[in-house]
């Protein structure tokens, strides 16, 4: 036998002896997972189908991306379907977003919203110049102007990585949009990219709080000195969750977070329920004049609408102390969930869907005579331009979106957002994991989602006869009703005089 000969049968021998002590591996693996499987007792299907009963919660756990990708048709997924992720995708890798052969939107699902072309459009070189945002004009000592009628909505790094709020923070400033750094504090990725913030008190008041959850105006006024923090929100409630506050596992609770928000290393971050300082109307209202006047800047709250009534006591309770006393605005969330982790009863029960309370929210406004004086910003699953145009119709000034700026970072939809297992790097804290997602690349891509969605809202506005999106009134849309016919937008909704007023103004 030659040397090549004795080489091969030399190497095969050592094949198979690896393959045989393989094959002894996976049988005594097999056995024993049987008598695990066989023995426990807290699942069923195990104890009665040992070994191949595990495949059953391993399809279940796969089952969503299998859904995703093989099974679901582009309109029918929840919470976003395939067609609304694709083209936020093509719009923030700048690629055609145009499709062929018609749409596959159905036309006659009762309470969706169509928008009305006008014969006679505006040309390219009648547009005007996007109509500038003022908040806080007349009241704050810095009130803020912006453009943008599309921001990032409240997400707090804790509940994102570092490197998802570098890449939202430099493509916010490429963009020339707001980002909100949510109900989590300030930390030095929300001011890593140089853009506009909008910081968030939430009923914990991190990063401005006391142990007991107080307010600290040391720590407030301290914030305020930062030239990229341009307003304050106030938070009473979010759409994944009305009525209960923020959560965030301790495994998530780096040392970084602990700093940013004033909490120990490591512990579950629990919110309370509410403020502890705010308990009726007029708390609320001492609020918000003494964190506008602490910090010299615009201060609105956020909350989802439950009882509508209380609108009116808001207004009628600003109007006794005076208009000055009003929020500079509110943000308006929708109650059909967030990015943040909630109890499934609540995302699922509580609250009204903006498109019920936007509406609601506006006229109230213009009966007690405040619509100039506080801007309406939307929120709430509003990823596209249809629906960002939707909420300008029905009153909004701006909106502002969590979700959609997440798909941007190419977000999944993987619905592990409260695991630490986020594959794409976003909601995760795994070192590991968030090497996926790199900020630089990742920034462009939010700043032209940005960019296209808001240039097709404005090519939605000329289609519809107006120069300008924030022209869009309930005059230029209808809805579908529960017979699935069209009915016009404002005959549903009849348009206040005064929101007719200042739209034209």
């Amino acid at each position: 036998m030659d040397p090549l000969e004795r080489l091969i049968t030399k190497v095969l021998d050592i094949s198979g002896l690896a393959l045989g002590m393989l094959i002894l591996i996976a049988v005594v693996a097999v056995a024993v997972i049987y008598i695990i499987d066989r023995t426990q007792t807290q699942q069923a299907i195990r104890r009665n189908y040992p070994v191949i009963g595990r495949l059953r919660y391993l399809f279940e756990h796969l089952g969503v991306f299998f859904r995703q990708y093989f099974f679901a048709m582009d309109r029918e997924e929840l919470p976003f379907n395939r067609a609304e992720r694709a083209w936020v995708a093509r719009a923030s890798k700048n690629v055609d977003a145009t499709i062929a052969f018609g749409s596959t939107k159905p036309l006659n699902t009762p309470g969706s919203i169509f928008f009305l072309n006008s014969m006679f459009p505006p040309l390219d070189s009648e547009s005007a110049v996007r109509t500038p945002i003022t908040y806080g004009a007349g009241v704050a000592r810095e009130p803020f102007q912006t453009h943008a009628f599309f921001n990032i909505s409240a997400m707090s790094y804790g509940a994102l990585s570092g490197p998802a709020i570098q890449a939202l923070s430099a493509g916010a400033a490429k963009s020339g949009i707001w980002l909100n750094t949510g109900e989590g504090g300030l930390s030095p990725f929300h001011l890593s990219g140089g853009c506009d913030l909008v910081f968030q008190i939430g009923t914990a008041k991190y990063g401005v709080r006391h142990p007991d959850n107080s307010l600290n105006e040391e720590r407030l006024q301290d914030i305020a000195r930062h030239p990229q923090i341009k307003m304050f929100e106030i938070k009473l409630s979010q759409g994944a969750k009305p009525g209960k506050g923020g959560i965030l596992p301790g495994n998530k609770v780096t040392d970084v977070i602990a700093s940013a928000r004033g909490i120990p290393i490591g512990e579950d971050s629990i919110s309370p329920n509410r403020h502890v300082d705010i308990a009726n109307t007029e708390e609320l209202l001492d609020m918000i004049v003494r964190v506008r006047d602490l910090t010299g800047k615009p201060t609105g709250i956020k909350f989802v609408l439950g009882r509508a009534e209380w609108l009116e006591e808001l207004c009628l309770a600003i109007h006794a102390r005076g208009i000055d006393a009003a929020p500079d605005f509110i943000s308006l969330d929708s109650a059909d969930g967030g990015t943040g982790a909630a109890p499934q009863s609540l995302m699922d029960n509580v609250g009204l869907p903006l498109f019920s309370s936007l509406p609601q929210l506006v006229d109230q406004l213009c009966h007690y005579g405040l619509r100039e004086r506080i801007r309406v910003i939307a929120s709430g699953k509003l990823i596209t331009p249809a629906a960002v145009a939707a909420a300008l119709c029905l009153g909004a000034d701006s909106v502002n979106s969590a979700r959609g700026f997440m798909f941007s970072l190419g977000c999944i939809q993987a619905l592990q957002c409260n695991q630490n297992t986020c594959p794409t790097g976003i909601t995760t804290h795994d070192s590991k994991l968030q090497r996926g997602l790199e900020p630089i690349s990742k920034a462009d891509r939010v700043a032209e989602y940005a960019k296209h969605l808001q240039h097709e809202v404005e090519v939605m506005a000329h289609s519809c006869g107006v120069v300008d999106p924030h022209k869009l009134a309930r005059e230029h849309a209808f809805m579908v009703d529960e017979r699935g016919r069209p009915q016009p937008l404002e005959k549903l909704l009849p348009t206040p005089q005064c929101a007719s007023e200042y739209r034209r103004s």
